[in-house]
């Protein structure tokens, strides 16, 4: 798929839900985010500065290959840095609040509409 051009946050939304078609790629970004996220606090609280590097790099180490593996695309990540983290953050919490059939229907939708190649 070739690199897309977004006016807003909220057009950008429903393309990174839709890079994030497979049920699989969005519970290893979960997994990932919460690990690392969980790791750096529990480094915070212990005083070791040097665990805030588990955010970004089992965040993004367990969420990239399941771009390049599951869903066979590049990760939204590298044309949309920040759009990305929001997107993120937000798909995270739709899936912690039980709506990842939600996302599954935005990403089906959005791929209907422009097409997964």
């Amino acid at each position: 798929m070739s690199q897309q051009t977004f006016d807003s946050y909220e057009e950008f939304w429903p393309y990174y839900v839709a890079m994030h078609s497979r049920a699989a790629t969005r519970w290893a970004h979960l997994t990932g985010t919460l690990t690392g996220l969980a790791i750096s606090v529990y480094g915070l609280a212990r005083g070791r500065k040097r665990y805030l590097a588990a955010l970004p790099l089992i965040g993004y180490g367990t969420a990239w290959p399941a771009h390049f593996l599951i869903e066979k695309n590049n990760p939204a990540t590298f044309g949309h840095p920040a759009w990305s983290l929001r997107g993120d953050a937000q798909m995270i919490r739709m899936m912690l609040a039980g709506r990842d059939a939600e996302l599954a229907e935005t990403a089906a939708k959005w791929l209907a509409e422009h097409g997964s190649d």
